[in-house]
């Protein structure tokens, strides 16, 4: 099931919290959707889920907005905050949702086997850890068996067994069940592992979507190769002969454009010369992430009066 977001917007009072956004998310991959502080990451996935109501603009699942579904708990698992009665066992907390939405009270167990959590089944869900809690929070959005899972900072307090489970977890849904899987996450380094593509946007509006490979085709630095060698003018005035691009700073390191790894290793051992070393220089979505955001404008401050529902800024 496919997610389109066309043309939301959406005003507190002065402040402009999302403007005229677009992005899709397809069936089959995990999308991360990143930017900074404020830059309306929860307000869109509220709107995207019919918590909040947009000025203009339309989310739908295969065309069909989230208040429309005819059997949202089946179609769309969302996690957007963990809450939850801290005496009530998460076996308990989880058969009070199954009543409420139609489903056999077995789901409860199978959903805390698949996250994990069969072991602390029976305790109460305040004594859980924040990891354990944000465990039990993905196991009720799964226990309608939904195609589509949209979940803001899911890893948020795992450690790093947890995390790496979340990121197999989240990949198995999507690659092997083919589900659609759209995950709002500030743990960039994480994210680069778990994602297929990402939407980002800064200041309410869509500043990049696209693949990773996409993403860092376009990056600051792509296409270039770092190289270093105790012998680096020589290679440099090398590589110059032909037109070659480089640059060469004091500490025997050049930057190499317009020429592969292959063919710059060629030219230094045909010239003699000596390299410690030779790589094709790779952004990662940290840096990407940076170039992309880098003074993107933030919510203005609202006017005296005007106020803001808690979580929109977000």
């Amino acid at each position: 099931m496919r997610v389109d977001v066309r043309g939301l917007t959406k005003s507190f009072g002065a402040v402009r919290a999302v403007s005229d956004l677009d992005f899709t998310v397809e069936p089959g991959q995990v999308t991360g959707f990143l930017g900074p502080n404020g830059a309306g990451k929860t307000t869109t996935l509220r709107m995207v889920l019919g918590l909040i109501r947009p000025d203009t603009g339309t989310a739908t699942f295969d065309g069909t907005p989230y208040t429309e579904l005819r059997d949202p708990v089946r179609t769309v698992g969302a996690v957007l905050e963990t809450a939850f009665h801290p005496a009530r066992s998460a076996r308990n907390h989880l058969r009070v949702y199954c009543r409420a939405a139609g489903l056999p009270l077995e789901r409860a167990d199978e959903v805390l086997r698949q996250v994990g959590l069969s072991d602390a089944a029976g305790r109460r869900a305040g004594s859980y850890s924040l990891g354990m809690r944000q465990r039990l929070a993905l196991a009720a959005a799964l226990l309608g068996d939904p195609g589509v899972l949209v979940l803001d900072e899911p890893a948020n307090g795992l450690d790093p067994e947890g995390i790496q489970w979340l990121r197999g977890f989240l990949r198995h849904l999507a690659h092997d069940q083919g589900r659609t899987v759209l995950v709002s996450s500030h743990l960039l380094s994480e994210v680069e592992q778990t994602v297929d593509r990402v939407v980002i946007v800064g200041g309410g509006r869509l500043v990049r979507e696209g693949s990773m490979a996409d993403l860092r085709a376009g990056a600051a630095g792509a296409g270039t190769v770092l190289v270093r060698s105790p012998e680096a003018q020589r290679l440099a005035e090398t590589l110059r002969v032909d037109g070659t691009q480089v640059s060469l700073d004091g500490d025997g390191a050049l930057t190499v454009s317009g020429r592969s790894a292959a063919e710059i290793g060629h030219r230094a051992f045909t010239a003699g010369i000596e390299l410690h070393e030779l790589r094709p220089h790779t952004s990662g979505l940290e840096e990407i992430y940076f170039q992309l955001t880098s003074g993107q404008e933030q919510f203005a401050a609202p006017s005296p009066g005007s106020s803001i529902p808690q979580g929109a800024a977000r």
